[in-house]
């Protein structure tokens, strides 16, 4: 293993990339312990871990993706979830509207430019939104427990109304997440790997230990008592992560091969041989972003709720999608099956293979090549795709099951859960593979296999 790092770090482009993301990623943890002007993490922490109670709750789960930043009220609280709500919005749209879908085909740069515009527009928006409800949040918890917020910056009123803390709040929040928004595309387009999975998965990486310390203290090893959590629990919960691991690779790393076979061709004056490859349809071509989505998706509206207070209609709508509860899980399932099939369609284009296949001559064994070449390929694509779904929303939702019926602590069992891991997993093969195709560009054999410089 060390000979592979070595090899890694032998390429110095390699080199400078992942030293570039490791900078931008250590930044994005710097953000994490700057609190709000006027505010007291501190406090905020002790109320937070009060408020939530025990009980599986969404702010608990806002809180691992932030990496902390959320409880503490720090300027990168929000995280980048304003981000990944409006890339979902985007998406949509571009899906729905048929003069952006001609655009995106016809001049790729010129509409993945005007796209990103608008997104990073929409991410302002919806920042300035949810930074304002949450100093909404943050006025009632002071209320309620004095000493979160400085007394001077309350005292600054127009008409009763808190303006300046206000204007902090949301102006550093903001600022906060776009600053994440800008390191995770500094990363996906100077360093290696997805820029904002990467960011995702350090917030989840920081709350290990955390984890490891409530494991120890649930064990209650220093007492001749039964601890809340039993040995036997903690087994069962580290041979589902065992599973979830398993699983997630090889529903990520699934391949059906469907079989081509190359025409015989004329080139010059000789007749060349037809020969034989295959296409490679993965089983879930979309990865772990239907996680990623399908949690953003379900986090903002709830969000919003629960900011608001129990005692609006949104509160009560936003308490029953709770994170653990039956109609969380039910929604949290349909989605991830939604955006698998959605976002396999947007990146998979079976019209253009049909074509390609028919320019080189290549077709399947007993399908006739253009429109039935096309729709054989769709229709296996669905086919997969509902099996990769189905077990990518089951994997999801099983620690969560398993940790309820167990009664393991929500900080636990969110780390141990299906959402933390299948993005940790997904996240790590995809960096993985992106170092990978640098190495084989630099003629190494791999990063996973012992090889030597091809000559």
């Amino acid at each position: 293993m060390i000979q592979e790092i070595a090899r890694v770090f032998s390429v110095p482009e390699l080199r400078g990339k992942i030293f570039f993301t490791l900078l931008m990623l250590a930044l994005c943890r710097i953000g994490s312990y700057i609190p709000v002007p006027g505010i007291n993490g501190e406090a905020a922490v002790e109320l937070f871990r009060y408020a939530t109670g025990g009980s599986q709750n969404l702010f608990q789960l806002m809180d691992v993706f932030s990496g902390g930043a959320f409880a503490q009220m720090t300027v990168i609280a929000l995280g980048v979830m304003p981000y990944i709500s409006s890339s979902i919005i985007m998406q949509l749209l571009v899906a729905l509207i048929p003069s952006l879908q001609r655009e995106v085909k016809e001049n790729p740069d010129v509409g993945r430019r005007k796209i990103g515009k608008w997104t990073r527009t929409v991410t302002i928006l919806l920042a300035f939104l949810q930074s304002g409800l949450y100093a909404k949040y943050a006025i009632g918890l002071n209320a309620s427990n004095p000493g979160i917020i400085l007394g001077d910056i309350l005292n600054a009123t127009i008409m009763g109304f808190p303006w300046l803390f206000y204007l902090i709040v949301m102006a550093t929040m903001t600022t906060g997440t776009m600053l994440l928004m800008w390191i995770g595309e500094q990363i996906s387009e100077k360093g290696i790997g997805n820029g904002i999975s990467l960011i995702i998965t350090v917030g989840i990486l920081s709350s290990l230990p955390t984890t490891l310390g409530s494991i120890v203290r649930q064990l209650n090893l220093d007492s001749q008592e039964p601890g809340q959590l039993t040995f036997s629990s903690l087994v069962v919960l580290g041979g589902v992560f065992v599973m979830i691991v398993i699983g997630t690779i090889l529903i990520i790393q699934g391949q059906r091969k469907i079989p081509l076979q190359y025409a015989r061709r004329i080139v010059g004056r000789h007749e060349v041989q037809g020969g034989s490859a295959h296409i490679p349809l993965k089983v879930n071509y979309a990865g772990v972003i239907p996680v990623i989505f399908a949690s953003s998706l379900l986090m903002f509206p709830a969000t919003i709720g629960q900011f608001l207070g129990r005692g609006t209609w949104l509160g009560q709508v936003a308490n029953l999608f709770s994170p653990g509860s039956m109609l969380y899980m039910i929604f949290y399932v349909v989605l991830i099956i939604f955006f698998t099939y959605f976002w396999t369609a947007t990146q998979f284009h079976p019209e253009q293979i049909a074509s390609d296949m028919k320019k080189n001559g290549a077709f399947i064994p007993g399908i006739r090549q253009g429109k039935p070449t096309q729709d054989f390929l769709e229709t296996t694509m669905n086919r997969i795709t509902l099996v990769g779904a189905l077990f990518l929303a089951l994997i999801a939702v099983l620690p969560t099951v398993v940790g309820k019926i167990l009664g393991v602590d929500p900080t636990i069992s969110y780390f141990f859960g299906g959402t933390s891991l299948l993005i940790l997993v997904g996240v790590v093969l995809d960096t993985t593979k992106q170092i990978e195709s640098h190495l084989l560009m630099k003629r190494y054999e791999g990063f996973m296999k012992r090889g030597k410089t091809r000559i």
